[in-house]
């Protein structure tokens, strides 16, 4: 199976954002991708009233939703459409979504990002509370073929909890779109990507927004695929690209054989405090 991640540098300017995630993933599917992962807030990436303006309602389909749903049917391919700011009836604040579209063109699964990225790195404050709801749902979508998909969106990337969960409900990929900041992603973008695929053997796509954003806002780059021994596949280099790879179930398979690492756990022994200190 051919899987490609799409690297875009967005900024405010929704419509051009649109354009060049149009041209970058008819790119991919032309060299033969069947999945293709957008990055997180790919309609825009900005200040919160950039999110706002570029706010789309699963109710009243927007540009975005129309043509990540359109798009999916004409190259007949499965498009995940990284995360999107969802305004939703009854709720003051938006929700960072991810949705899957199948071939079809219709939506196959919906993912609202769950950790909410609450920081302070490099002397910038970032409070995704203070303008999204987290979700609170784990996601496990299938492609076309059957193939289990977990959803996740960035920041969860340092939650193994939540891929472990994935894994177990049977996700042989796993889904990553971020705007990972680039002095978080130069210490660590690679370094859990590879980890969260060792643990769980599971192939992770993971695309990541690059380069400069309103408001002071600085993306790492770096989108990756990676396969369940924690090889790399693929790599973006520092531009508005994609990266694609073909998957191999068989490897994988192999891979859960030999080192049976999940049949291997001990799920009766594992017991959760009751306060967990921080």
């Amino acid at each position: 199976m051919r899987v490609a991640a799409v690297q875009l540098n967005s900024n405010e300017d929704k419509q051009r954002n649109l354009a060049t995630a149009d041209r970058l993933t008819r790119a991919a599917a032309a060299d033969g991708a069947q999945l293709v992962l957008l990055p997180e807030k790919w309609t825009a990436l900005g200040t919160h009233e950039d999110y706002v303006r570029a706010s789309e309602s699963l109710d009243e389909p927007g540009p975005a939703i129309e043509w990540a749903s359109k798009t999916a049917r004409e190259l007949g391919i499965d498009l995940v459409a990284g995360s999107i700011s969802e305004r939703r009836d009854g709720r003051d604040k938006l929700g960072n979504t991810s949705i899957h579209f199948g071939p079809d063109g219709e939506q196959k699964a919906l993912y609202r990002k769950i950790h909410m990225f609450d920081v302070v790195v490099g002397g910038i404050q970032y409070r995704e509370s203070e303008s999204e709801d987290p979700g609170e749902e784990i996601v496990l979508s299938e492609t076309r073929d059957g193939v289990p998909l977990g959803m996740t969106v960035c920041y969860d990337l340092r939650f193994p909890e939540l891929y472990r969960i994935l894994a177990i409900r049977g996700a042989r990929i796993l889904l990553v779109p971020a705007a990972f900041t680039k002095i978080t992603g130069q210490a660590h973008w690679e370094l859990l990507i590879r980890a969260r695929a060792i643990e769980n053997q599971a192939f992770v796509i993971a695309a990541d927004q690059i380069g400069h954003h309103p408001d002071d806002k600085e993306s790492f780059g770096g989108s990756m695929i990676v396969d369940p021994w924690g090889e790399v596949l693929a790599r973006a280099p520092d531009e508005e690209t994609f990266i694609a790879a073909d998957l191999d179930f068989s490897r994988q398979d192999e891979v859960r054989e030999q080192l049976p690492s999940l049949a291997n756990r001990m799920p009766a022994t594992y017991t959760w405090p009751q306060e967990i200190s921080a």
